[in-house]
Formats: C-alpha cells, sequence, structure tokens
C-alpha cells in the first residue's frame, strides 16, 4: 500500500490554496456591482462610494500633514523655528489640533456615507441566498443539515460588510499613507530614513503575510470545528422528545462535549499563533522605530536636524505603526471573509433541481384532472420505485393508493407538487405537463396534508391564516370551523392568539393535524393530495379528522395516499401500489370481493385492529 509522502500533503496544500484564490477572485468580482452597480435606478450608491472616497482622502492627506504642524510647533517652542513668538506656538499647537479633529470627523462622514451601501449589500445578498436555499430541490433539503448551513449564511453576510468596508477603506488607504511618510521621509531627511522604513516595513508585511497564511489554516479547522458543535446542538435540541425517550441527555451532552473540545483545541491554536503574530510584528516595527530614532538623535545632536525634526520622525513612524499593527488582522479577516463567503457562493451556484422552463405559463386548472402517464423515477439511479405507472384521476374524483411501506406511494405525492422531476413518461393535470409550467402556479393549485403536519412556532391564528396570504380575520375563523377546531380553540385561555410552540409541540397530534387541515382549507385548493394524514392518530382522533377531511375534499380531486385501509373505503377508486407498479384498482367493494392483494391487507389490518382492541 502506498504511503503518503510529505509532498502529497504540500501538494494538497498548494491546490487548497489556489482553489481559495480562485474562490476569492470569483467572491471580490461578485461584490463589485455591489459597490458600484450600474442600474441607473441606484446611482446614489456610485455617489455615496465617491463621497466616501473622497473623505477618505481628504483625511489621510491631513493625517500625513499633521506631524509637519507638530514638528513647526515643537520647533518654535524651543527657539528653532523661524517664528519664535508664543502666539505663533499656540496657534500652531491649535493648528495641531484641529488637524487631527479634521483626519478624524473625515473618517465619520467617510463611515456615514458607506453606511447606506454596506447596508444595502448585506440586505441583498441575504436575501438572495434566502431566497435560492427555497428554491433548491427537496434532495438538497434532506441532505442538508440546518446548523451548518445557518452558520454558512451568517458568516458569509457578516463578511459582506467586512469586505466591502475594508477593501476600500484599509488595504488602499494604507498604501497611499506609506507612500506619502517615504516620500516625506526621502524629501525631508536623507534616503537612509528612507532605506529603514521600506525594509521595516517590506519584513514587516512578509512576515505578517506569511504568518497570517498559517493562521487562517487554523482559523478555517476552529470554523469546521464551530460548525460541527453547532449542528450537533441543533440537531439534539430538534431531537428533544427522541433524547428524552431513550434517557440520551448524557450522551448527547458527551458529543457536544467532544465536539466543543475540538474546538477548544483549534481555538487555543489559534490564540497562540495570535500571540506569536502580535510579539513579532511589534519586534519588527519597534527595531526599526529605534534605529530610525537613533539616526534622528545624532542628527539632531550634530546639528544638522531639529528637535522638531526629532519629534515629527517618531510622529510619522507611530503614524504607520498604527495602520501596519491592524494589516496582520485585516489581512486574516479579508482571507477569512473570503473563505466564509465563498462557502454562501458556492451555495448560491448550488443548482436547483428542479427549475422552470424560460417563459413557462402558469398552470391552468379548469377541473383539476390528474394523469401519470408511464411514470418512472428513482432516488437513486440504481434503485428505481415507480416503474412505469399509469393512472388517471378525473376532476372531482377521489382516488386513494395503497400498498406496503416502499411500494412508492408517498413518491407519487412528492412528484405531483413536483418536489423531483419525473425520470420517464409524464405527470400532466387537465392536460398540461408539470414540468411545462411554473411552479409557483403548480403549487398554489394543489393542497397538501401530510402525515405530520409542522407548525412555525407562532400563535395559532398565524398558522392557520399561512394558507393565503390574503387570508381576513373571518376567513381565518370559517376555516377553523370546517376542519372542527374552532371550539377547541375559543376553549383555550389565549384563544387563537395561542403559541403553538417549536413546529408545533405544545399541540397533540390531532389539534397540529386540524390546524393543517384548516391552513389547507383556507388555500382553497382545486386538487387536494392527503399523503397518510391520519396514520399518525389514534383510532377516535382518526374517525373525527375523517369528517373534516371529507368536507375538505367535497368539490375538489382528492389523491389519498393511505396506510389504514379503513380510510379510504369510500374512496371512488382504489388503486394498490406494489414494488413501484399497479397491480388492483377498482372501489372497495370489488377488490374485497376479487379476493386478491387488496382482500389480504383488509384482513390483515382487520385482524391487527381486533387483536388490538381486545
Amino acid at each position: 500500500m502506498r504511503r503518503n509522502r510529505p509532498s502529497d500533503y504540500a501538494s494538497a496544500g498548494e491546490d487548497l490554496t489556489a482553489q481559495e484564490r480562485r474562490s476569492g477572485a470569483r467572491t471580490i468580482k461578485a461584490v463589485i456591482p455591489y459597490l458600484w452597480p450600474k442600474d441607473p435606478d441606484h446611482a446614489w450608491i456610485r455617489h455615496r462610494v465617491v463621497v466616501a472616497m473622497a473623505m477618505l482622502l481628504l483625511s489621510k492627506l491631513i493625517a500625513v500633514g499633521t506631524p509637519y504642524i507638530y514638528k513647526t510647533a515643537v520647533d518654535a517652542l524651543s527657539g528653532e523655528g523661524v517664528d519664535t513668538l508664543l502666539l505663533g506656538a499656540v496657534g500652531l499647537t491649535v493648528a495641531y489640533g484641529v488637524a487631527r479633529m479634521m483626519t478624524n470627523g473625515f473618517q465619520q462622514l467617510r463611515d456615514a456615507a458607506f453606511a447606506a451601501v454596506a447596508q444595502r449589500a448585506l440586505r441583498q445578498l441575504a436575501l438572495q441566498t434566502f431566497e435560492h436555499i427555497h428554491a433548491l430541490s427537496m434532495r438538497y433539503h434532506i441532505t442538508r443539515k440546518t446548523g451548518g448551513l445557518s452558520r454558512i449564511i451568517e458568516r458569509g453576510v457578516k463578511g459582506v460588510e467586512f469586505l466591502l468596508r475594508f477593501l476600500l477603506f484599509s488595504i488602499g488607504p494604507l498604501i497611499l499613507e506609506l507612500m506619502l511618510v517615504a516620500a516625506i521621509f526621502f524629501f525631508l531627511f536623507d534616503v537612509w530614513y528612507l532605506a529603514v522604513v521600506v525594509v521595516t516595513i517590506a519584513i514587516y508585511v512578509w512576515f505578517t503575510f506569511k504568518v497570517t497564511e498559517w493562521r487562517v489554516k487554523l482559523r478555517r479547522e476552529m470554523n469546521d470545528q464551530d460548525t460541527d458543535a453547532n449542528q450537533k446542538a441543533i440537531d439534539s435540541l430538534l431531537n428533544f422528545e427522541t433524547v428524552k425517550y431513550f434517557n440520551a441527555e448524557r450522551r448527547e451532552a458527551g458529543r457536544y462535549d467532544s465536539a466543543m473540545a475540538a474546538y477548544a483545541r483549534a481555538a487555543l491554536k489559534t490564540a497562540y499563533s495570535l500571540a506569536f503574530l502580535n510579539f513579532g510584528q511589534a519586534f519588527l516595527i519597534t527595531t526599526g522605530l529605534i534605529i530610525v530614532m537613533v539616526m534622528a538623535a545624532r542628527g539632531v545632536q550634530s546639528g544638522a536636524l531639529t528637535v522638531g525634526d526629532f519629534v515629527m520622525v517618531n510622529a510619522y513612524m507611530i503614524q504607520i505603526t498604527m495602520p501596519l499593527n491592524f494589516l496582520g488582522s485585516v489581512y486574516r479577516e479579508i482571507r477569512q471573509s473570503l473563505v466564509d463567503m465563498g462557502q454562501m457562493f458556492d451555495l448560491l451556484e448550488q443548482p436547483p433541481e428542479v427549475s422552470d422552463k424560460p417563459g413557462a405559463p402558469d398552470l391552468k386548472v379548469n377541473g383539476g384532472k390528474v394523469e401519470l402517464e408511464d411514470v418512472r423515477f428513482g432516488y437513486d439511479p440504481a434503485r428505481p420505485i415507480l416503474k412505469g405507472v399509469s393512472l388517471t384521476i378525473e376532476a372531482g374524483q377521489s382516488v386513494a393508493i395503497v400498498g406496503p411501506s416502499g411500494s412508492g406511494k408517498s413518491t407519487i405525492g412528492r412528484l405531483l407538487f413536483r418536489f423531483y422531476d419525473v425520470q420517464g413518461g409524464a405527470l400532466r393535470i387537465d392536460g398540461q405537463d408539470l414540468r411545462d409550467v411554473t411552479q409557483e402556479s403548480l403549487h398554489a393549485a394543489i393542497g397538501v396534508v401530510p402525515q405530520d403536519t409542522v407548525l412555525f412556532n407562532d400563535t395559532i391564528r398565524y398558522n392557520i391564516a399561512y394558507g393565503r396570504d390574503d387570508a381576513t380575520e373571518q376567513d381565518v375563523i370559517d376555516a377553523a370551523k370546517a376542519a372542527q377546531i374552532h371550539d377547541f380553540i375559543l376553549a383555550l385561555p389565549e384563544g387563537y392568539e395561542t403559541q403553538v410552540g417549536e413546529r408545533g409541540l405544545k399541540l397533540s397530534g390531532g389539534e397540529k393535524q386540524r390546524v393543517g387541515i384548516a391552513r389547507t382549507l383556507l388555500k382553497n385548493p382545486p386538487i387536494l393530495l392527503l399523503d397518510e394524514a391520519t396514520s399518525a392518530l389514534d383510532t377516535e382522533t382518526e374517525q373525527e379528522i375523517q369528517g373534516a377531511l371529507k368536507r375538505a375534499g367535497q368539490g375538489r380531486t382528492v389523491l389519498t395516499i393511505a396506510h389504514r385501509l379503513s380510510t379510504i373505503a369510500d374512496a371512488d377508486r382504489i388503486i394498490v401500489l406494489e414494488n413501484g407498479e399497479i397491480v388492483e384498482e377498482g372501489t372497495h367493494a370489488d377488490l374485497l370481493a376479487r379476493g386478491a392483494r387488496y382482500a389480504s391487507l383488509w384482513t390483515r389490518q382487520a385482524s391487527e385492529q381486533g387483536e388490538a382492541a381486545a
């Protein structure tokens, strides 16, 4: 077996770095339109960017000139300047203070002008990401990790403002300031001052970038551990009941603590590396400062320089030290922002498995006739689920699909709602292929009552009104009455304002289902899909809800995917599905009379129910 050589790891690291550079270039290219949009309606953004850059330039020019005013004031006070009057020294001191205040003032004006640009970019990108996630297919959402996904979005969106601000206000201005100070050293002093400053800055930048590259890898590891710990926490909280059922609190705490321990180790490495970076930066910049100050002190001793020159050299060295001290953190944060935003842009580039055709028309429902023509589908190509199913449900007809687990019943419901596209054959509503119409119009035409209704962590009123965006108070009440839950709601202390808890956990299964039915009735769709809507309920609750479901199906095309055969005995037609194929169809009485597969299922369920009752 071949062992990995050190060169293999180095190559892998280089590949990752090159990949990050490409991702960084893509991210910067994607962010630029937020700074300089071509749309005439957003000309105000360009204006604000120009104003912010003008304020920045004024701030830097005044900042570079401030130490010279300070030097002139010192010389005036020491009697070495042109004007030795106390009034002149006082005036220069006031001018120095005003210059410092103006430097800060222009910086604040810069931030104020740019704030709206950054916030607009943050909001737009967050909305774009949110909409894109909802546009992704069911297959993606089944495999995603909610906690990790939320962290990617959170870090990516926060990185937008940081990247925009520091690309404009840190790197470019720092280079400009260093060039101006270098020019002053060259013209006011001599080339050796310039040489010391340039060499110091060059070594400082080299050291900072090298250490920061190392720290970015440590930071990436820390982020991965943070994402893993967050995912474990959210996953455990979402499965709170399961944790309790299996007495697994300690086990979950152990898993979480293990993830946090790995995060702590990575965070400690990051902290230690930061201490090393800070000390190295301080050592280099202080060494350069000492050399320049010694040169200036000798110049004062020889009479070539004034005390004011000595003070000015010190002021300039301190002035360039401050932004250089931030260089490591700025570079690291920019790299990290590029990594975080790169993950988010990877998410944005994730193509939807199901998408509308260009110019697709809306679905026009005339009656609600549903046709499956030789439908073939499998979640995994190696394991087909539906193997050529053909079925017609006439408008207003009630059809039930039954069969053992894994036969493909729920898959038909998912294909009808177009969570997936068929891989063979066609699925039509009133003669229109679902792949040829918009998903929005298709979803508007179908109401779904699933096996387990999941509610938003809000009021009962909000959850019922979710069925239709423009629903009135009376519409909500009428839907609740039709679902036989209105009286129950009124009996609650807070009535329709009762909070249902996360995923509706404060309500019983039957109560949640009734809210779900009311929500679907409020939507008022021409086609109703009942996906094992009562299989998770007890017999008594199921019988109560069956009445609500029958009323809900009046005047609509109803497709019922059922596990309990007793709930679909009065369907217009019953389809028996097995191994992805239709093996029987007919009315309840016809299928019982045949004494075949359906009759066998009916007898077995009746026997099980009899044993349970006994």
